[in-house]
């Protein structure tokens, strides 16, 4: 944000339409030609199948302040089966929302859902984090129940029309966050909301409305309540957003950055070096992140690499080892205690798979290795046949950019992300189930190219081992 310290604008709460505000052609800046063809041929399918549907969310937002969308989401009255009948080249998926995603030959998809209405928990219900809920509603219900004003508009193709019931348009124009209707209750049912909040505020330079953020300074400790699983993915959204450095700011003023990220309850304030690491480490990742996608690299930085590098100011703060000559036995007891409070302190917290923590691990625990040899011509040969040794040289790489060394090099940029596992095979046609299911040997024996934790292994350099 161009200025983190601004957090809240004191406006008051926009009215809520009981109709919508009709924002006619030529009231607005969208037009079809803007929309992208899969997405405009899934609106007219249901159109010709006698459904109304809508663009939704983000990409009304995006369109309308003149960003590109990354998706192209679609709600319509049409119930999930209805829509699976028209599109048979979809899917449901969900539990808590039932979405259907359309799959193109290009990659893409298009996610639609069914207009739902509000949960008895968002009517009258207690303040308990939101359960589950697919009853399916109006366009005014299903605007209500969305997290923010600006992500709850609906574009009308056929008549090139945008309907607010919300004040969203307001809200745009004014570059403001706010939360749909009560913010304490709202964030009560689901803590989610303020992760949102500040990230829509910290990725288009708005600012959060005042009660909405007084709302998340209160219960920013609430996001303990949510899933694991659902915090990490969360996390995970902000860390590749590429405005990591002003989603600090918020996520820190606020009190939701160590409320996600336990370890920095104490060190962040009694430490101004941590902060100061934080934030230089941020504008790294932002650089980077943002160059990758504009050039359409074709890949992002691996989700355990990013959180590796929120972590390491913590790590080198509790266990001050930048600076060790970390070899044999020493290095495999600090890279044991380094697990061991990893896994106390966000393992659990996050859910984070053991292929993850194990590559974090690796990361931060590998990085005196490249300090101790930077001085020299060349990297020795026993560190270039290491699996870890490319993905470590690159967080090396951003640890010397982020302590005033150069840039990182684009060259650098080519990673080696973590295995995908492959689907089981279906049983054989005759019904017979192997005597060992699944088993095809231990991972360390495996001929797989990738290596043990999925980093393919350098073959010997001929000669000297030239730095990048």
């Amino acid at each position: 944000m161009s200025n983190p310290e601004k957090k809240a604008a004191k406006k008051k709460p926009a009215p809520s339409p009981a109709a919508p505000h009709v924002i006619t052609p030529g009231g607005h800046p969208i037009t079809r030609a803007m929309l992208d063809a899969d997405a405009l041929l899934v609106l007219r399918k249901l159109h010709d199948a006698g459904f109304s549907a809508y663009l939704v969310g983000g990409g009304v937002r995006d369109l309308y302040i003149g960003k590109v969308p990354k998706d192209f989401d679609i709600s319509t009255n049409a119930h999930p089966g209805q829509i699976r009948k028209i599109f048979r080249n979809s899917m449901t998926i969900g539990r808590r929302f039932r979405l259907v995603q359309i799959f193109f030959r290009n990659g893409k998809t298009i996610e639609v859902s069914t207009l739902r209405s509000l949960s008895e928990y968002d009517l009258d219900g207690p303040e308990t984090v939101l359960a589950p809920n697919n009853t399916f509603g109006s366009l005014e219900e299903d605007a209500q129940r969305r997290d923010l004003t600006i992500n709850s508009l609906f574009y009308e193709v056929e008549d090139n029309t945008i309907l607010d019931y919300v004040g969203g348009i307001a809200d745009l124009n004014n570059a403001i966050v706010r939360i749909i209707g009560d913010p304490d209750k709202r964030i009560s049912r689901d803590p989610v909301r303020m992760l949102r909040a500040i990230r829509h505020a910290a990725r288009i330079n708005f600012t959060i409305e005042e009660e909405s953020w007084q709302a998340i300074c209160r219960h920013h400790q609430e996001l303990t309540l949510c899933p694991p699983s659902r915090l990490r993915d969360e996390l995970f959204k902000d860390l590749h957003s590429g405005s990591l450095l002003n989603w600090f700011h918020l996520a820190s003023d606020s009190g939701l950055f160590v409320s996600i990220l336990a370890p920095y309850k104490e060190i962040l304030a009694s430490d101004p070096s941590c902060k100061e690491l934080l934030i230089n480490l941020f504008t790294v990742v932002d650089r980077v992140s943002t160059k990758m996608t504009e050039e359409q690299l074709g890949q992002r930085l691996p989700n355990e690499f990013l959180l590796a590098l929120v972590l390491l100011p913590w790590a080198i703060i509790k266990f001050n080892f930048i600076k060790e000559e970390l070899k044999g036995s020493a290095a495999y007891q600090f890279s044991k205690q380094l697990r061991a409070n990893l896994d106390l302190e966000i393992g659990t917290q996050l859910n984070l798979p053991r292929a993850t923590r194990q590559e974090m691990i690796s990361l931060i625990s590998s990085l005196p290795i490249f300090l101790q040899h930077q001085d020299k011509d060349s990297w020795p040969q026993w560190l270039t046949r290491k699996s870890y040794f490319k993905n470590s040289l690159l967080f090396y790489h951003f640890y010397l950019e982020s302590t005033g060394g150069l840039p990182v090099s684009d060259s650098l940029l080519n990673i080696v992300p973590l295995p995908v596992p492959e689907p089981k095979p279906r049983s054989t046609s005759n019904g017979k189930r192997s005597s060992r299911p699944g088993i095809t040997g231990p991972a360390f024996s495996s001929d797989a190219p990738g290596g043990i934790f999925g980093f393919k292994k350098n073959s010997p350099a001929k000669g000297k081992n030239n730095k990048s």
